[in-house]
C-alpha cells in the first residue's frame, strides 16, 4: 500500500483526490492537510511514501514547502499538484526536490499513474512539460532566485508588499528589495511592467 500525503487549501478538492486515490486500490490517503504548516507538521510526525502538495496555499507553500519537506525526510517522494502551467513552475520544483508535477487539469488515471512511478523513485513530467522546460531555462525569469520568483507572482497577482510580506514571513523592506533587484533583472521599470511581464509569460 502507498501511502500519500494530501495537502490542499481546498476541502472540495482534498475529497475529490481522496475518492480518486481510495478507488485505485493500491493508494491510501494516510494524512491530510489544508496548508503547508499542517503539511509540514504532519512530515515530522508521520512517514508516508508521497506527498502530493498544491503549489499555492496559505502559509508556507510553493517552492518553501517543497525544500522544508526535503529537509525533514530526504526520502520522502514529492508529487507537486497545481493549477499552475507546467513551464512556469516544474522546472522549480524539480530543481527544489519534487520527484514529479502535474497540473490540476489532469485526468484521474495520469494522477494516480504519476503517484505510483513517483512512489517507486520514478519521475513524472508531462511530455508538453518536458518540452517546456528546455524553451523556460532560456526566459529572463528563469534568473530570478526563487524567493524573488515568489515575490514577482504575488506582485503580478495583486498582492500588495505588506500582504506578500505577511505571506512570505518577511519584512516590507526585503520585499520591497526583492522587487527592486526583479526589475534590475527583467529589466522592467515598475509594478505595472511586472504584472504585464507576467501575464505574457503565463506566471498568473
Amino acid at each position: 500500500m502507498i501511502r500519500v500525503l494530501l495537502a490542499d487549501d481546498h476541502e472540495i478538492v482534498r475529497d475529490g483526490l481522496k475518492r480518486i486515490l481510495g478507488a485505485a486500490g493500491d493508494l491510501q490517503v494516510a494524512g491530510e492537510a489544508a496548508n503547508g504548516d499542517q503539511a509540514l507538521a504532519l512530515v515530522k510526525a508521520n512517514d508516508y511514501d508521497v506527498a502530493l502538495l498544491d503549489m499555492s496555499m496559505p502559509g508556507l507553500a510553493g517552492i518553501d514547502l517543497i525544500k522544508r519537506v526535503r529537509i525533514e525526510k530526504p526520502k520522502l517522494r514529492i508529487l507537486v499538484l497545481s493549477m499552475h502551467g507546467e513551464q512556469q513552475y516544474a522546472t522549480r520544483a524539480l530543481k527544489a526536490g519534487a520527484s514529479g508535477y502535474l497540473t490540476k487539469d489532469s485526468a484521474a488515471g495520469q494522477l494516480v499513474g504519476a503517484i505510483r512511478k513517483v512512489a517507486a523513485g520514478g519521475v513524472h513530467v508531462s511530455e508538453a512539460a518536458a518540452a517546456g522546460l528546455v524553451s523556460a531555462e532560456r526566459a529572463p525569469h528563469q534568473a530570478l532566485s526563487d524567493r524573488e520568483f515568489e515575490v514577482l507572482r504575488l506582485l503580478a497577482g495583486g498582492r500588495s508588499p505588506t500582504e506578500i510580506a505577511g505571506r512570505l514571513h518577511l519584512s516590507v523592506k526585503t520585499v520591497s528589495t526583492h522587487k527592486t533587484h526583479i526589475q534590475q533583472k527583467l529589466g522592467l521599470s515598475g509594478t505595472a511592467d511586472l504584472v504585464r511581464y507576467a501575464l505574457e509569460h503565463k506566471l498568473v
